[in-house]
């Protein structure tokens, strides 16, 4: 009984000391939380909202929230938002996926400790490679909004008019996106032409 018990503690210490155990937890509890105990919403369009508290696990060495957990928690309320509206079961039924091929952070406000946040994420639309999704991170204790994120999710094996369609049972036509969010594809585009001049690679590549 002590040897598993040790053996048990050696393994957990192995998983959370080598990998990153904390994330790799809350990204299948994040599915099944949206899949099993939330209901479905409809509306692709329709903001979700997650609640979040600051720990001091998230803290840097100014004593707020560091910038790389504002990322993380985007990346659980993202998954969590395309699981609910049904855009991760269709991209499984369509045999495709899709990647994080892009994102931007605005940081308006510092989050401290113990500070209670949401997280507010919404599609803002797609085009025929990616669906582009926004993150707001809003203090409760004001309303505030803290953090601002932009994300690209390019999508392998089909496309998001198809995942659309196949939600929906019709054509959709794709919102107008944000005339800031249309400057920053704008740059990601000049990016990537500049990326594969520098690779040498051919024009005809796709960017991503």
């Amino acid at each position: 009984m002590l040897g598993l018990l040790v053996s048990s503690m050696a393994l957990a210490l192995a998983f959370f000391a080598l990998l990153d155990g904390w994330y790799l937890l809350r990204f299948p509890c994040a599915v099944l939380r949206a899949r099993l105990l939330e209901p479905r919403v409809r509306d692709l369009l329709a903001e979700q909202r997650r609640a979040g508290r600051v720990l001091p696990s998230d803290l840097d060495l100014l004593l707020h929230m560091n910038n790389a957990r504002y990322l993380r928690e985007a990346d659980v309320a993202r998954v969590a938002h395309l699981t609910r509206c049904g855009v991760l079961g269709a991209l499984r039924e369509l045999g495709a996926h899709a990647v994080l091929a892009a994102s931007c952070a605005r940081y308006r406000r510092s989050l401290h400790l113990f500070e209670p946040f949401e997280v507010r994420t919404r599609l803002l639309g797609w085009d025929d490679r990616a669906f582009y999704l926004e993150a707001r991170f809003v203090s409760l204790r004001d309303g505030f909004l803290c953090a601002l994120l932009r994300s690209r999710q390019h999508v392998l094996g089909t496309s998001p008019e198809r995942i659309v369609q196949h939600l929906c049972k019709r054509r959709v036509e794709p919102p107008e996106l944000p005339e800031d969010v249309k400057h920053w594809i704008s740059y990601n585009e000049a990016s990537s032409q500049l990326l594969r001049a520098e690779s040498g690679l051919n024009e005809d590549v796709k960017a991503q």
